[in-house]
């Protein structure tokens, strides 16, 4: 299911009110709400709360929802990672031997046998 893209405006960009003002004009407030879709409540000047519409959070909702479903696809997708993330760690663990970075520095200072061929990746 789509939904619409959720957009937000920085804080310092949202019409703002000041909590004595939601007190004595709560319906004013909550007109600029339905207009605006968000509106800051501030306290001495500092940003207190943000009243969302009710559309936008049944918007946000349907979004978390979206992305909770999108989560427990990839969570399912799991297995396949794991068995991934263990063959880079027993061949992480190989590296980190301490007798790894000899082996490597001999095999570096060993002529290169290709017999003819070019040779690459672990299964030629």
């Amino acid at each position: 299911m789509l939904h619409a893209p959720i957009t937000f405006e920085p804080i310092t960009e949202l019409t703002r009110t000041t909590a004595s003002s939601v007190k004595e004009h709560w319906r004013k407030v909550m007109q600029e709400v339905r207009e605006q879709r968000m509106v800051v409540v501030t306290n001495h000047n500092e940003p207190q709360a943000v009243i969302i519409s009710a559309d936008q959070y049944r918007a946000l909702q349907a979004k978390v929802e979206a992305l909770e479903q999108s989560l427990d696809e990839l969570r399912n997708q799991t297995p396949a990672l794991a068995e991934l993330r263990r063959g880079f760690d027993e061949r992480l663990a190989v590296l980190q031997q301490a007798e790894a970075g000899q082996r490597a520095r001999d095999l570096l200072r060993r002529p290169a046998r290709l017999g003819g061929k070019v040779k690459a990746g672990s299964g030629y």
